[in-house]
């Protein structure tokens, strides 16, 4: 597989700019961001809302025991 340099992603970031245009491209980074984030979680079997939710709770926790 060949790499990936600077040049390569310059011209995709241009093209996606291009096709997409100015005021869709951040809307298009949100959501594919957000595809890969359910991806990983789904791959590591788990929430990361639920596990960022639980480790805030047991501070609290300590803190009234």
């Amino acid at each position: 597989m060949p790499n990936i340099g600077p040049m390569e992603l310059i011209i995709v970031l241009v093209l996606a700019l291009l096709i997409l245009g100015p005021k869709r491209l951040p809307d298009a980074g949100r959501s594919l961001g957000r595809g890969m984030r359910e991806f990983k979680d789904s791959l590591t079997g788990g929430d990361a809302q639920e596990r960022r939710a639980v480790s805030e709770a047991q501070p609290e926790r300590a803190a009234r025991d």
